[in-house]
């Protein structure tokens, strides 16, 4: 069937309908509020709408939602449409690019992807994507940028120093060893501080546990209550490029369940450390400075925006100058000028906004062939609707999947009887 050329986004990304982290649709929904060009988004999860066979856009983006696990959020549509869309620009965006690497390259060469936005430092690209996906140009970029929605919540929540409950705060949760020494850090930070921190006459909320977790608003009103929080650079200290790593370490956790962090270390980890690290700044790193919470972080680059005893109070890994942050940060004047500097350069200044990003990403678009004028926006809406009505018929049927895989009750007598259906269901939306 012969498609139609639209001149617009096509935007395919990823959202389970129990997944509560706001960074993922903050991105989404940046690109399809403030690009300057219509956008279609499509959420992977409910399935492929049959109306895009008959379609070609001109961009399609995949956000790095899709490429967090493999096999990939994709079903067997989703892939033999991007293999027949060989005239469409695909821009990939990546995240989480320490694992599954050869999969990603593969990808890449495979589906003629023409651009990428990586976490990747500028230095390391050439002998990571340059060396495994030639010819396709890539740009480093953030996890996350500042929304107008983190601002105009930060205006409405954000109190006085003093009316602040909790002194320092965190939340972090155990890593894959396999992840190595740098991802070490969410946890050693909050265990070494804590460790130190006993007995001093300081109120801290500092937790580790999955099951201490907080998500959505709940989130932000403890961040918004609290006078500090702690943090490290967001990444990891090595790529595993030839995916060797990840099984070594799982086969001497599967042997040995017991086997420390520091023994996988010398016997797998060691010799690979510092090979193409990803550390930068993260989502986190904003808001705090939004909420204008005083940041004491271990020392690192932090992708060359924060600067320390500027931004944050930096704290050695070693915890050698862990008497001088308390003391800088017990001072209140320190804080106000740390929390003044971070949200004038970081949120004020509008250089990490979402709205500059896509100003960027759309001259990016321009300069690949999208028409800044749009032949038919009535069509696009058209079309837009009917995306629309395919993935509320996937999130219908995808809830009722969930209530019957999880009710007992419908384990034993319900989903017998509904099984055919929703196989016919699942292969018509080619939900795998």
């Amino acid at each position: 069937m012969p498609q139609k050329k639209i001149d617009a986004i096509l935007l395919l990304y990823n959202r389970e309908l129990w997944q509560n982290a706001s960074t993922i649709m903050e991105y989404v929904n940046a690109i399809v509020q403030l690009s300057g060009f219509p956008v279609v988004s499509v959420n992977t999860e409910l399935g492929f709408p049959s109306v895009l066979h008959k379609l070609q856009f001109h961009s399609i983006i995949l956000h790095y939602s899709l490429f967090g696990i493999y096999p990939y959020r994709l079903n067997k549509r989703f892939y033999q449409y991007l293999a027949n869309n060989q005239e469409s620009f695909k821009l990939a965006i990546f995240q989480d690019e320490y694992r599954f690497c050869q999969q990603r390259f593969k990808f890449i060469n495979e589906y003629k992807i023409n651009f990428i936005y990586t976490c990747i430092a500028e230095e390391h690209v050439a002998e990571f994507y340059g060396k495994y996906t030639p010819q396709v140009p890539t740009k480093t970029a953030l996890t996350g940028y500042v929304s107008d929605e983190l601002t105009e919540l930060a205006d409405r929540i954000t109190r006085p120093d003093e009316l602040r409950e909790i002194d320092i705060s965190y939340r972090g949760r155990p890593v894959h060893f396999y992840m190595g020494k740098g991802a070490q850090e969410k946890v050693e930070i909050a265990r070494g501080f804590r460790e130190r921190a006993a007995g001093l006459d300081l109120n801290l909320d500092i937790k580790i546990g999955e099951e201490d977790r907080i998500y959505g608003a709940a989130w932000y009103e403890f961040l918004a209550n609290s006078r500090g929080v702690l943090g490290v650079e967001s990444g990891v200290s090595f790529c595993d490029v030839e995916d060797r790593v990840r099984p070594a370490v799982e086969s001497l956790l599967m042997h040995n369940p017991e086997i420390s962090f520091d023994e996988v270390y010398e016997r797998v980890l060691k010799s690979w450390e510092g090979n193409i690290p990803i550390r930068t700044i993260s989502p986190r790193h904003f808001e705090a400075a939004a909420l204008r919470v005083c940041q004491v972080l271990f020392e690192g680059e932090y992708a060359g925006i924060m600067k320390p005893m500027v931004h944050y109070i930096p704290l050695k890994k070693d915890f050698s100058n862990f008497d001088e942050v308390i003391r800088a940060f017990r001072d209140p004047q320190v804080r106000h000028i740390i929390t003044e500097n971070a949200y004038r350069d970081l949120i004020a200044s509008g250089e990490y906004s979402y709205q500059v990003f896509i100003e960027r990403l759309d001259n990016l678009l321009v300069e690949n062939g999208l028409e800044s004028q749009v032949s038919d926006e009535s069509e696009i809406r058209t079309i837009a609707q009917e995306v629309q009505r395919a993935q509320n018929a996937g999130r219908a049927w995808k809830t009722l999947e969930n209530r019957l895989r999880y009710s007992k009750l419908a384990q034993k007598y319900i989903k017998p009887v509904l099984r055919p259906q929703l196989e016919k269901v699942r292969s018509s939306n080619a939900q795998e």
